[in-house]
């Protein structure tokens, strides 16, 4: 998380001794048995995955610096953190103390994420039995899962939550925490596909009337892991009807795996979310293939947490995209993982005189709460907790503004709106 990397990271992958997700995936499936990445059984596999979060959080110390390795000590109340000793603990206190009860969160789903890759998470989902614009927020989502209890039940007390538990090296919570993590889980695992419905909302682009294609920009292995064929269809739940939509990821991290295909050269099929991608940047893909009619131009493109904020080495790797983006005036939606990374993101894009025509907190943003990995006594982070909506360059006249009548408020800021915030250089 210290590179703003949730989910079964290359960290954790490089513990396991495994390469890409597809190791990951053939060891679950029985493709590959665990000896031949060093794992032996599932609690050896999960000892692994703690290894990774193994290291005193007040002097920084890492196992193999200490006199004795074993001595590291977990915080028994939220089962997350560590101390080398108790001096440590003690000094620590006054600062986890604040962050204890959201950082045993932490540490329970980043346990039962492990059930995204045996595929009992995410539950199967119903159409949607509201109009788009009448489902604000992830209450009114789940009120639309019929059986939803017997769903949560089922997960609970199925075959891999039983061998979670026996092998996690950690006591098994109460039900009621596990169908909570599970829902914070499913909320983790749909907020692309409904930030995406979100977004051609905001723009009134409507998939009933034609098909669409969707760029997903900047796209990583935090996209691309574990991605399946089916793993945005929850779009034609949202959208019954619609007339097709392809989802290209673009990216010079995109992992290989079933999406691993070229983009279509005709129209998405009528009633389906097809899925492909092109490992590579973005004004490199846009040049190869938008331009020569290899891939659809896009009607949406979207950005998950691009990070351009985080040092100005990012920012010179997102600047061609950037402007591209901004010169073809290209309905754009990017997402951050913190109010402190909206203001930053918001100030370089002011700078660069992109026409930003909304921005504001994600009604479905994850629930599920990040750690920043290497200092985890700060306040969680939620994936895609806030959005900006961007089309073209400040000062192109006539530029329309985005309507916010669902009571989503966002905003048009000027230079002096954010001049308050993090404004990192562009050099």
């Amino acid at each position: 998380m210290d590179r703003n990397v949730p989910g079964l990271s290359h960290v954790i992958l490089q513990k396991l001794n495994m390469k890409s997700y597809e190791d990951y995936k053939s060891a679950m499936d029985g493709r590959k048995s665990g000896s031949d990445f060093g794992i032996r059984t599932y609690f050896d596999m999960f000892q692994k995955m703690e290894d990774t979060f193994k290291f005193c959080v007040e002097c920084k110390k890492l196992p193999d610096a200490l006199p004795d390795p074993k001595s590291l000590r977990r915080c028994k109340r939220c089962q997350n953190v560590y101390y080398c000793g108790v001096a440590c603990q003690r000094a620590n206190w006054p600062l986890h103390k604040k962050f204890c009860k959201k950082l045993k969160l932490v540490a329970l789903d980043r346990l039962v994420e492990w059930l995204i890759f045996t595929g009992d998470i995410p539950f199967p989902t119903d159409t949607w039995t509201k109009p788009a614009w009448d489902v604000k927020g992830w209450e009114d989502w789940f009120s639309m899962q019929e059986q939803l209890e017997e769903k949560l039940g089922a997960i609970v007390a199925g075959r891999y939550m039983t061998l979670l538990w026996a092998n996690a090296g950690k006591p098994r919570p109460e039900d009621a925490e596990l169908r909570e993590s599970i829902r914070r889980l499913v909320t983790d695992f749909h907020s692309r596909p409904l930030t995406i419905g979100l977004g051609l909302r905001l723009f009134g682009i409507d998939p009933l009337t034609r098909p669409l294609t969707v760029h997903v920009v900047g796209a990583s292995h935090v996209e691309t892991l574990n991605t399946r064929l089916t793993d945005y269809d929850e779009l034609t739940r949202m959208f019954p009807g619609h007339q097709g939509v392809e989802m290209v990821m673009v990216g010079v991290d995109v992992v290989d795996g079933p999406i691993m295909r070229p983009p279509l050269t005709t129209l998405a099929p009528r009633g389906k979310v097809y899925l492909s991608s092109y490992k590579g940047l973005y004004h490199d893909f846009w040049e190869s293939h938008v331009e020569t009619k290899l891939a659809a131009p896009p009607d949406l493109v979207v950005g998950f947490h691009p990070g351009f904020h985080a040092c100005p080495d990012l920012l010179a790797g997102w600047l061609p995209t950037l402007l591209l983006l901004r010169d073809y005036r290209l309905p754009v939606l990017f997402t951050v993982y913190s109010e402190q990374e909206l203001k930053a993101s918001l100030q370089i894009l002011v700078e660069l005189e992109m026409h930003i025509v909304g921005y504001a907190s994600n009604p479905f943003a994850s629930r599920r709460p990040e750690q920043v990995y290497s200092s985890p006594n700060k306040p969680p982070v939620y994936c895609s907790s806030h959005y900006i909506a961007l089309l073209g360059a400040e000062a192109v006249p006539g530029a329309e503004e985005l309507e916010d009548d669902d009571g989503w408020q966002g905003g048009e800021p000027g230079a002096a709106a954010v001049a308050g915030g993090i404004a990192p250089g562009l050099g």
